[in-house]
């Protein structure tokens, strides 16, 4: 039973290669010419061979560096590395969630009636059940619960929200009364800059690769 609201969000939303040597395809601009533009693979970021000299061409993510933790308890601490993992574990779904979300919109306003959206979203419904659920299960009822708040982080709309716009308005205040059962609630939102400030800082450095 605990294990419900992840699954059911999951259910109403409708939803490296490994490094190798970098190889190269060039395209040359005439024969006495002193540059060249080359192509690096497998990541294909255009550069420019200028006089032997090869300058790569890429746009650059911003860097976010915060300062160091100082944890006035092992406990602290401990709660730190469990968020760490916590993170780890469910903003991958919560990405996926929000890619869900934008296909099953786009794909949807292309289907000529209601009849023909509500028959994919019964497609939707069947595929995440088979594809989601075993995954679900091993969510422990913390990530279930941190799950709905990075689910408001990439698609700034609260779980509730999300199964209204899909499911309807009955639905959303069914899982909702349920989930208040256990003390949680689809309504509640996610907040970077107070509540989910700590959270916010481990999704930013999940996102940069340090974690």
């Amino acid at each position: 039973m605990r294990r419900f609201i992840p699954i059911s969000l999951f259910l109403s939303i409708l939803f490296v290669c490994q490094t190798k040597g970098q190889e190269f395809i060039a395209e040359n601009r005439g024969a006495n010419s002193q540059q060249r533009t080359i192509y690096l693979l497998p990541n294909v970021y255009p550069a420019v061979v200028i006089n032997g000299d090869t300058v790569v061409c890429m746009s650059l993510h911003d860097f976010i560096k915060y300062s160091p933790l100082r944890f006035n308890s092992t406990r602290e601490q401990a709660q730190y590395a469990r968020l760490i993992r916590d993170v780890k574990v469910t903003l991958p779904y919560a990405k996926q969630i929000a890619r869900i979300i934008t296909e099953t919109y786009e794909y949807m306003e292309t289907l000529p009636d209601d009849k023909a959206r509500q028959k994919h979203l019964n497609q939707m419904e069947k595929y995440l059940m088979d594809a989601y659920t075993p995954k679900m299960k091993k969510l422990t009822r913390s990530q279930g619960q941190l799950l709905m708040k990075l689910v408001d982080r990439e698609t700034n709309s609260s779980s509730y929200h999300i199964i209204d716009a899909y499911m309807g308005s009955a639905k959303a205040f069914l899982y909702n009364a349920f989930a208040n059962m256990f003390g949680n609630s689809l309504k509640k939102r996610y907040d970077p800059y107070n509540e989910d400030r700590m959270t916010e800082r481990v999704c930013v450095l999940v996102e940069q690769g340090l974690f």
